[in-house]
């Protein structure tokens, strides 16, 4: 079984944000330069609580859809809320079952209310195909073993 904690210390510690009273133009702005998809809300006025997330999905179906203009919308207006997370002692099988049922591709984690990091859909699957190539090369192994 994986844990979420394992998740995160394959990956960088910070976890970039942007916060509800931005564009959204200067969100996807950001997201292009990081090259990410998301990007969890953070309302620095409220003692850095997690109010939203915004992704592309956000903004297709909010601003394109609807024909207004990214450099005049917040992403206040614009987020995903309210956030569903996780925290860093869940198994990637409840992660799995969230984002399916939710139908999100991120995931935020909170530990003790503070966001300590990010899981995308991505993240999920290279840790369950890691996991699966391990336990085969492990049942060879004992195949082999066994033979002798």
């Amino acid at each position: 079984m994986i844990f979420v904690k394992q998740l995160l210390q394959g990956k960088p510690a910070e976890v970039w944000t942007i916060g509800p009273r931005d564009t959204a133009y200067k969100a996807l702005e950001f997201m292009a330069e990081k090259n990410i998809g998301a990007l969890p809300v953070v309302d620095t006025d409220a003692g850095g609580q997690l109010v939203g997330m915004f992704s592309e999905r956000d903004y297709a179906r909010k601003v394109i859809l609807k024909d207004r203009s990214s450099r005049a919308t917040s992403v206040g207006e614009l987020m995903s809320h309210p956030v569903v997370f996780v925290g860093p002692d869940e198994t990637i099988e409840t992660c799995m079952t969230l984002m399916t049922s939710q139908h999100i591709r991120h995931l935020p984690v909170l530990d003790g209310g503070r966001l300590v990091g990010l899981l995308s859909i991505g993240d999920l699957v290279k840790a369950i195909i890691a996991s699966q190539q391990s336990l085969v090369k492990d049942l060879e192994n004992y195949i082999i073993g066994a033979r002798s």
